[in-house]
């Protein structure tokens, strides 16, 4: 079982749960945008400055929406991360943050070349697919638990 009764309460009152259904769709979009634009810029090795650009606006939004995660964890389970219920995937966040604040920090130190930062944000990319990836299922297993059925059909 994901929740308790008392947790689902605090979940559906909380307005940090329509953050998180608002956030994470619209990071999905960036995350599509910028992987475009990266690969174009791999490519054609033209439009590097807006692949940059893209990769930073894709971070911040990572940030955003771990900063309110964590806010959401906080508030329906009492602990900041690593919530038993959502402890493997804080855990893959922590690497996808760590990525990208990696790509951040070569970005600002001007270490590395455009290519180099560019795999270091495709490493940050595919990391944040896995963990979406976990999210998503953990949505699907707290649907069926609502719905009566066992959170292990999902399997």
């Amino acid at each position: 079982m994901l929740y308790t009764a008392e947790q689902r309460r605090r979940r559906d009152a909380t307005r940090w749960t329509l953050v998180q259904g608002l956030l994470a769709p619209f990071q999905f979009a960036v995350f599509l945008a910028s992987l475009v634009l990266v690969l174009h810029s791999l490519v054609t090795h033209t439009g590097t400055a807006a692949a940059d650009i893209s990769v930073v606006a894709k971070t911040l939004t990572l940030y955003a929406i771990m900063i309110t995660g964590s806010i959401w964890e906080k508030v329906v389970f009492g602990r900041w991360l690593f919530a038993p219920a959502f402890f493997w995937e804080d855990v893959f966040s922590m690497l996808v943050i760590a990525l990208h604040t990696a790509y951040l920090a070569m970005l600002l130190s001007g270490s590395g070349t455009f290519d180099q930062r560019m795999e270091v944000a495709l490493a940050g990319y595919a990391a944040y697919l896995v963990n979406a990836g976990q999210f998503l299922f953990k949505l699907r297993a707290a649907r069926l638990e609502a719905q009566g059925q066992p959170a292990a059909v999902v399997a």
